[in-house]
């Protein structure tokens, strides 16, 4: 008998060790410099941060990006963390554990970026910070666009709105991004470069100058207001996205001063662009996100297939935390008035029958939108 029940259980040792070897064999996939276990098919991972602090999160990234992982025929798990770092935690948990091969993420901040990418890391999961650099040892790759020439051109766009209305020494506000971005910190690393100059020679003057918490807009309109309420004779505002311009602007216009207050935007929204239309708003930043998706995709795709991606084709940038240099694909952004609002219906970047809305219908004639 004692045999016997020896034996059952030797069958039961061996019975379980080989469930054990196929759940290992089905969810491990070989990615750059080793692998990974889970239990999920193979694919690409990607996480979103929200669909409130601008319009491209919630529809344009998740169109171009799907459809270049879908032309390359590469799997992808694409899913937004609607702005909550908990849930942004919870996804990745569940990507890494599910056994994905390259993990993209933008950021809600660089604490909680950072403590995805070290899971990831420790998983030997290849990673690439879309768009926004988690500082302090992020992604093994970065692509974005060249952020400081995107502050630049927001504030060369700004004077020269101002040239054009011939104010003379206008007080200057500024409504920086969310003090966690550290693309909002190049952003105004970018437009300071260019102001500061001209509140030294006292060409302008400094106004109000305060970031707003997780690009949040409708706090963004409270600062603005308060910014007002403290400085009735702001001149002009260097708003730096469109939600946030689009939030000046309705306090604006509460005082009759829409259209007489230059204001600045960037990621050429709809909103943005109807902004421009109307006189509202004088600038935004194109940044062709579509190519920004794609060269993201290229790269996810190349480590997805266990490559090494071709360091000449990468720039470096420096982390200015840790003082690292990240492999880098940065891409050029460009400056768009209300006569450029055209290119980006053409380019395929807007559609026509969202912007030009019966509200808008005249001016899209007017500025040759078809």
């Amino acid at each position: 008998m004692r045999r016997k029940l020896l034996a059952l259980v030797a069958v039961g040792l061996m019975a379980t060790a080989s469930i054990t070897a196929c759940d290992d064999s089905d969810g491990t996939s070989d990615g750059a410099g080793g692998s990974n276990k889970g239990s999920g098919k193979e694919r690409v991972g990607v996480i979103l941060p929200d669909t409130k602090s601008s319009q491209r999160w919630g529809t344009d990234d998740p169109k171009y990006l799907k459809k270049a992982f879908e032309a390359a025929g590469v799997p992808v798990d694409m899913q937004n963390a609607e702005g909550d770092k908990a849930n942004f935690q919870k996804i990745a948990d569940d990507m890494i554990n599910s056994g994905v091969k390259v993990l993209m993420i933008v950021n809600l901040d660089s604490g909680s970026g950072r403590a995805v990418l070290e899971k990831a890391r420790a998983r030997k999961i290849p990673t690439i910070d879309y768009d926004r650099l988690t500082l302090n040892v992020g992604a093994d790759y970065y692509v974005s666009f060249d952020n400081v020439e995107v502050g630049n051109l927001q504030a060369l766009g700004l004077m020269h709105c101002l040239s054009q209305k011939k104010v003379i020494n206008p007080v200057v506000a500024e409504l920086n991004g969310s003090p966690t971005d550290n693309n909002a910190t190049l952003f105004k690393q970018g437009y300071d470069n260019q102001l500061q100059v001209m509140y030294d020679n006292a060409v302008y003057t400094k106004g109000p100058d305060q970031s707003v918490p997780d690009w949040d807009n409708d706090e963004g309109g409270v600062i603005f207001e308060q910014m007002l309420s403290q400085r009735p004779d702001i001149a002009a505002v260097l708003a730096a996205n469109d939600g946030l311009a689009g939030a000046v602007i309705k306090v604006l216009k509460k005082k009759g001063l829409n259209g007489k207050v230059p204001v600045t935007g960037q990621d050429a929204t709809v909103q943005g662009l109807q902004n421009l239309l109307t006189g509202d708003q004088c600038v935004t930043i194109y940044k062709r996100i579509e190519p920004e998706a794609q060269a993201a995709a290229n790269l996810a795709v190349q480590l997805f297939k266990g490559q090494t991606p071709d360091p000449k084709s990468l720039d470096k940038i420096k982390d200015p935390e840790s003082g690292a240099y990240v492999k880098f694909k940065s891409l050029t952004p460009a400056s768009i008035d209300v006569t450029g609002v055209k290119t980006v219906v053409n380019e395929g970047f807007v559609a026509k029958a969202d912007l030009c809305t019966p509200a808008y219908a005249k001016l899209c004639k007017k500025y040759g939108i078809k």
